[in-house]
C-alpha cells in the first residue's frame, strides 16, 4: 500500500492591502506549482491582503462569495490551494482566514481561533476569535489539518486537529523575526515547533511563511515541508521560492504504528478534567455548555 502526495509552498511577499495585484501573484504561483505537478499548495498566512493589510480592513475584507476567490478557485482546477485573507463573516465580524480552494469552489475554511495581541502583534484590535477546529478530507487517506500561525502555540489546537483526523497538518504563517521579542528566536523555535507536531503525531507538516519587510517586521522565509517522523524534506531560503516534496501515507500508517500518540489519547480523561477545571474555577456556564 502506498499512497502519495504531492506538496508545494509557495513563500513569497504580499502587496499590503492590494488584493487585486496579489491575487495576480496567486495566479503565478499556481502556474508554476502547475508545472511541477504539485498536488497541495500552501500560500502564507493573509496572502491576498499582506500581514498589514488589516490597516484597511474595511476595504478589502472579503466575504467568502467574493468573485475573486471563485476566480482562484478555478485556476486551482484539480490542485488544493490554500488561500489567506481576511474573511467578513456574518454581521461585520472579521477573521484572519485561510481557504482551501479546489476544482472551482472553497473546500474548507479555517478561521484562525488564536489571536494574537503581543509584542508587536496587535491582531486583537482587528479579528475575532474562530470558534471551531475541523479537517478536511482529500480522499480516504489524506485529511489536512488546518492551522493558522499562533494556533500552533495553543498544542490544544494542535491535539484536536488530530483527534478529529487530520493525517497531515498545514500552517500558513506571517511569522516576523523581531514579532514577540528579542530574547525569542522565531525561526528556531518555527522549526522545532513543525518537526515536534510531525513526530508526535505520525503526520506531515508543511509551514508556509511569507518573505521581505512590511513596515517593521522582516519576514525570516523558511518555510518547510516536513515527514511523519520529523525529518525536513524541504526548507526554503530567506527569499521567494516554490518548495515541493511528496507526502507517503504509508509512512504516516508506520510512523502512527511506532508511536500511536492518536491512538492512546484518552479523550474521555481530557473532558472530564476540563470540565473539572471549569468548576475549579467558577465557570459553571462552561460546564453546562459542556452537557448539552
Amino acid at each position: 500500500m502506498e499512497q502519495k502526495l504531492k506538496t508545494g509552498v509557495a513563500q513569497f511577499g504580499s502587496e499590503i492591502g492590494d488584493v487585486d495585484a496579489n491575487i495576480q501573484l496567486h495566479l503565478d504561483w499556481i502556474a508554476r506549482a502547475r508545472e511541477k505537478n504539485i498536488e497541495f499548495l500552501v500560500m502564507p498566512e493573509l496572502s491576498l491582503t499582506g500581514h498589514h493589510g488589516c490597516e484597511t480592513l474595511l476595504d478589502i475584507a472579503m466575504r467568502r462569495t467574493d468573485p475573486r476567490l471563485q476566480r482562484l478557485a478555478e485556476a486551482a482546477g484539480d490542485m488544493a490551494v490554500v488561500v489567506g485573507f481576511i474573511e467578513e463573516g456574518p454581521a461585520a465580524q472579521f477573521y484572519n482566514s485561510c481557504a482551501i480552494l479546489k476544482a472551482g469552489r472553497i473546500q474548507f475554511l479555517h478561521r484562525k481561533v488564536n489571536i494574537p495581541s503581543y509584542g508587536k502583534l496587535e491582531e486583537g484590535k482587528h479579528y475575532a476569535s474562530g470558534r471551531f477546529v475541523d479537517i478536511c478530507r482529500m480522499d480516504k487517506d489524506w485529511a489536512a489539518g488546518l492551522l493558522i500561525c499562533a494556533d500552533l502555540w495553543n498544542p490544544a489546537l494542535t491535539h484536536l486537529a488530530f483527534l478529529h483526523g487530520a493525517t497531515f497538518l498545514v500552517c500558513p504563517v506571517s511569522s516576523g523575526v523581531e514579532a514577540v521579542g528579542a530574547d525569542f528566536d522565531n525561526p528556531g523555535g518555527w522549526a522545532l515547533t513543525m518537526r515536534f507536531y510531525a513526530m508526535m503525531y505520525g503526520a506531515p507538516a508543511i509551514m508556509a511563511n511569507r518573505t521581505g519587510t512590511e513596515r517593521d517586521l522582516t519576514f525570516w522565509g523558511g518555510s518547510r515541508i516536513i515527514d511523519a517522523f520529523g525529518r525536513e524534506l524541504a526548507v526554503a531560503g530567506e527569499g521567494e521560492e516554490l518548495i515541493s516534496a511528496d507526502l507517503d501515507y504509508d509512512q504516516v500508517r508506520r510512523a502512527r504504528h511506532l508511536l500511536p500518540t492518536v491512538r492512546d489519547s484518552n479523550i474521555g480523561l481530557v473532558q472530564r478534567e476540563t470540565t473539572r477545571l471549569l468548576e475549579t474555577l467558577g465557570i459553571p456556564e462552561l460546564v453546562r455548555q459542556d452537557h448539552t
